[in-house]
Formats: structure tokens, C-alpha cells, sequence
């Protein structure tokens, strides 16, 4: 029996990795980055996704295999936040929600999750079919 996912869909991009690590870049020329728990939380985060931000960016970056669970976790979040991509502080460098945008892959991780989310949703009801 052939898997119902193709594998290939779980890689990230080049655009996605670069994207992932930027966003690490700029958290570590700041000393800090992506939302605090509070900023998060106002913005409709749910839980976990914090400390997950900096970890999703480690292995976007690294070109790690994410797994579909992981996908649909991350259209949910770009979904959520997509208000806060445009962030920036008073000196005119990213905010937080722009660096918390790029940790999980930026405007090409949102393109790349969603579309391999509607082609899972395509597999799944393929799959009923059969």
C-alpha cells in the first residue's frame, strides 16, 4: 500500500530555511525575539507554540523533515498572526511578531504549510474515497 503523503512535501523549502534563519539571526542580534508569553497570548497564541518557535526554527533552517501534525500547527499559527508579521520596534529593527514570523519560516513558510496542508486535505479525502 503506497503512504498517502509523499515525503517530499514534508521538506522545507530553501525559501523557508533562509527565512528560519533570519528570523534566528535577528533573536540573537537582539538578545531576544519572537512574543513573550503576555504578547502571545493577546495576540491568540495557544500554548507551547513560545518555546516551539525557536526549536521550528532550528529545524527549518536545517532543512529537517516536519511531520503533518507539525504542518498544520504551522498554517494555525501563521493563521493567528499574520497581524503581527509587520512588526517593528522604535528604532525601526523587526519586532517581535516579525521575528516570531520568520523563526517559523516567514511569508514562505505560510505559502509552503498551507499548501502542502490543502494537499493533505486532497489525500485524505482521496483516501475516504477509496
Amino acid at each position: 500500500m503506497a503512504p498517502k503523503y509523499d515525503p517530499k512535501w514534508f521538506v522545507p523549502p530553501k525559501s523557508v530555511q533562509k527565512a528560519a534563519e533570519t528570523g534566528l539571526n535577528q533573536r540573537k542580534k537582539t538578545g531576544k525575539g519572537g512574543l513573550t508569553p503576555a504578547q502571545a497570548s493577546k495576540a491568540g497564541s495557544k500554548g507551547g507554540s513560545i518555546g516551539s518557535g525557536v526549536q521550528r526554527a532550528v529545524n527549518l533552517k536545517n532543512g529537517d523533515k516536519v511531520s503533518p501534525r507539525t504542518i498544520k500547527m504551522m498554517s494555525a499559527f501563521f493563521s493567528r498572526h499574520e497581524k503581527n508579521k509587520n512588526s517593528k520596534n522604535p528604532d525601526g529593527s523587526p519586532g517581535p511578531g516579525r521575528v516570531a514570523w520568520n523563526l517559523w519560516g516567514g511569508d514562505a513558510g505560510k505559502r509552503w504549510a498551507d499548501s502542502v496542508k490543502r494537499k493533505m486535505e486532497r489525500a485524505d479525502e482521496k483516501a475516504k474515497k477509496k
